[in-house]
């Protein structure tokens, strides 16, 4: 496992091969606006979640009668990836290595560009194969909330109604509960984490998001024009905020399990590619 390290005059990240993975984000001041990974809580960073976002029923999925299993959020942030390109302000990581649950030839890409004050992030996947594969995608950034997450709020780019859909474990329901309606503002609570865990919204219009402070001047905006399904999730006590953007959403308590019913889902045929982007703006 190597850090690599990428920057230009507003912005520091570094990066770990293992899993592709952002490290840290400092700002111009040296702020550090990625949590670090505290074990007493999550070590995680910001794990990138292929080829499939969240958990499966019954941790497996079947296409054209075909049975695989396959872990909550993939199997990509438990590789070693390549270091396929580097520059002073980019750096491009490299997945080709198949997994028992995705046994097919494929690229898969993570570049990281830093430009000005944001880090443009996209996820390529090329299908390398003689057949078809299904895939999707998700983001998982883990934001610094050194003062608690209460003393932060997220602001959405439209009035939204904040429609969680409850989960049993991992799975979704067809239930939900009303966090908040007909508003950009979401005010970050603890009891909320306490009481459901993740939060999962399916239905918002925004595909951007400001997390920000009254403490102080410092803010994120995470824009995610290539992704349809929010989460939030914390551990309680912590002092960090993920907010992730996925391509699907984790599997209802009676899904069929065939990947090609689950909403979110890319089917690639031989020979095509597809990327998804998402950036993060660090004021």
């Amino acid at each position: 496992m190597d850090m690599i390290e990428i920057k230009n005059e507003r912005l520091t990240a570094v990066f770990s091969t293992h899993g592709a993975e952002l490290q840290s984000l400092r700002d111009q001041n040296g702020v550090e606006r990625i949590w670090q990974g505290d074990p007493a809580f999550w070590t995680g960073h910001a794990p990138v979640l292929f080829p499939v976002a969240g958990a499966l029923r019954g941790d497996a999925y079947t296409l054209d009668g075909v049975r695989y299993a396959m872990p909550k959020h993939g199997f990509s942030s438990g590789m070693d990836w390549q270091v396929e390109k580097q520059t002073a302000d980019s750096v491009t990581f490299l997945l080709t290595q198949p997994h028992p649950g995705f046994p097919f030839q494929y690229k898969l890409r993570a570049r990281y560009v830093l430009c000005e004050n944001q880090v443009q992030v996209e996820y390529a996947v090329y299908n390398l194969d003689t057949q078809d594969f299904c895939f999707s995608m998700g983001a998982h950034e883990a934001y610094a909330a050194p003062e608690g997450i209460e003393a932060y709020e997220l602001v959405f780019d439209q009035a939204e109604n904040f429609d969680h859909s409850l989960l049993e474990g991992s799975l979704i329901t067809h239930r939900t509960v009303s966090l908040g309606q007909h508003t950009r503002v979401f005010q970050l609570r603890r009891a909320d984490f306490e009481t459901y865990d993740s939060l999962v919204f399916l239905n918002l219009a925004s595909r951007g998001v400001t997390l920000q402070s009254p403490l102080h001047g410092r803010k994120i905006r995470v824009a995610y024009p290539d992704f349809d399904v929010l989460l939030l999730w914390t551990v309680p006590g912590a002092g960090y905020i993920c907010i992730e953007p996925w391509r699907n959403a984790p599997d209802y308590t009676d899904a069929d399990g065939d990947i090609r019913h689950k909403p979110g889902m890319i089917a690639l045929r031989p020979g095509q590619e597809r990327s998804l982007r998402h950036t993060l703006t660090i004021e």
